[in-house]
């Protein structure tokens, strides 16, 4: 009797994670190969998201493994390739991810190729100095562009003996070069050069007419004081001292120097830093800067992009405002000093209405007079009062301390959650809880409201020693016109929002 036959164990299917793997990546690099998107914005998707490759990876083999077990076939493992592939997915991710977190802006400030004497001998070549003068014509009512992708740019009022409308310009230039010869043939092709086109006269310092050849031009202007600028530099600082038209300045890496200057003052910034002293008009500040410094300012004063470092505000004798990602803060004067960093707002006798929103910062105002409706999380509030108006401060995370002035009328409203409230003053009546507290009265008659609510803190109200003084103004600028400046709004009174028990 023939004995029955055994049908042959079905074979597994080919696995098709490895592949649909391999596909994604190769259609990712495609684009970026063929310029459809761009190659450093791929890198940063693979460095964030390269994970999901290997989830994608781990599903198709489960998938693989569920039709596998319905179909009665054994399933295929990862197999020598695919450990292969996952690990360089692994190995190429880390190293994307780690590469993504360096400050590379900050690491290309201190490599400095194409100045470093030890660098030349290196890699080969030598620095040639040349010198030029280049002198033009303004129009009158002209504006001057100047562009120097690498150099520093100085601008000095002329100092002309007649009522010459005249721009000079005085050349420093650094060429690395194997040889003489070929230093100069690199001079040649980048001699800065002048044209005007009706009443636009544009300075170009031709660094790149000789291609990548490691060109410094640096240039000391001298135009007449009232002359309107328009600055842009890839590398190198920018000075421009005593003059009185409006400067605009659109600078990469480096350090922006403004003093003495009447007119309006525009500042785009990409990884640099700035110096303000001594303006009478406006401010305008954006883009993305390291440290800022401004001082003595007429003007308005607004600021708007990511600032790295730090900021200092001293002086400011209109309306500042201030927004970045974590910050948006407003208000009408500044008589002391603000200064700014990533955990720290500290200022003294800043004047309202001022709205300030930030989050995981420290703040401390002292001598604050006017309307104040603050907004802060992760972080204590520190307020001392001078001269108060309305007050809102809620403080999602930290402790909040007020200190009230003597003989300062106010009526004063406050909650906190998981915290307790403390008070230097009888009229205040005070009721703490575990899970709530709050206190209400009057100080004096008819005094402004000062609302305080916390979610987790504590709330201090405590009895100021002596008002604080706000420091002796500057000197009066001399009569000039002025645009009339817009009145500031008050600030509706606050109220004291309930808590809300969790959930």
């Amino acid at each position: 009797m023939a004995s029955p036959m055994i049908p042959p164990t079905p074979r597994p299917h080919r696995s098709i994670a490895g592949p649909v793997v391999l596909i994604l990546m190769g259609i990712l690099f495609l684009l970026g190969t063929m310029g459809i998107m761009d190659i450093h914005h791929l890198g940063s998707l693979f460095a964030r998201f390269w994970p999901a490759l290997l989830i994608l990876w781990g599903v198709l083999k489960l998938i693989e493994y569920e039709q596998a077990k319905r179909y009665g076939q054994p399933a295929r493992g990862i197999g020598v390739g695919g450990v292969f592939l996952m690990l360089f997915l692994i190995g190429a991710g880390l190293i994307a991810t780690q590469a993504s977190r360096l400050d590379w802006k900050n690491l290309g400030e201190h490599i400095q190729f194409g100045d470093d004497e030890n660098l030349n001998e290196i890699f080969g070549g030598s620095t040639f100095n040349y010198s030029d003068e280049l002198s033009h014509e303004i129009p009158a009512g002209g504006t001057l562009h100047v562009n120097d992708d690498r150099g520093t740019i100085t601008i000095n009022v002329a100092d002309f003996k007649t009522n010459d409308k005249t721009i000079k310009v005085s050349v420093r230039k650094k060429v690395r070069a194997e040889k003489q010869a070929d230093a100069d043939s690199y001079n040649s092709k980048t001699k800065p050069q002048i044209t005007v086109a009706d009443k636009v006269v544009t300075l170009n310092g031709n660094t790149q007419g000789a291609g990548d050849k490691g060109v410094t031009t640096d240039m000391d202007i001298y135009v007449p004081a009232n002359t309107a600028l328009v600055i842009t530099t890839g590398r190198g600082d920018v000075t421009v001292a005593g003059m009185a038209g409006s400067v605009e300045v659109n600078h990469h890496r480096g350090e922006v120097n403004i003093n003495d200057h009447t007119g309006n003052v525009s500042l785009n910034l990409d990884g640099s830093s700035v110096r303000l002293a001594q303006v009478k008009g406006d401010v305008t500040i954006q883009g993305k800067a390291n440290e800022v410094a401004v001082e003595d300012v007429d003007g308005e004063v607004h600021l708007n992009g990511e600032f790295q470092e730090s900021v200092r505000l001293v002086r400011i004798s209109k309306t500042v405002s201030f927004h970045s990602a974590r910050t948006e803060m407003e208000f009408s004067r500044l008589d002391g000093r603000l200064d700014l960093d990533s955990g720290d707002l500290r200022a003294d006798s800043m004047i309202g209405p001022m709205r300030l929103t930030t989050r995981s910062k420290d703040v401390a105002l002292e001598g604050l007079s006017g309307d104040l409706r603050l907004e802060d999380s992760n972080g204590t509030v520190e307020v001392g009062l001078r001269k108060p108006g309305n007050i809102q401060i809620d403080n999602r995370k930290g402790d909040v301390q007020v200190s009230i002035p003597p003989n300062t009328a106010v009526k004063i409203e406050a909650r906190t959650r998981q915290g307790e409230i403390s008070s230097d003053f009888d009229e205040i009546k005070v009721d703490n809880h575990d899970k709530e507290s709050s206190a209400s009265g009057s100080i004096g008659v008819n005094g402004p409201r000062l609302a305080m609510n916390c979610e987790k803190g504590s709330i201090e109200i405590r009895k100021g020693t002596v008002a604080v003084a706000a420091p002796p103004a500057p000197p009066a600028p001399p009569a000039m016109p002025a645009k009339p400046g817009k009145p500031a709004k008050a600030l509706p009174a606050p109220k004291a929002t309930p808590v809300e028990s969790e959930n």
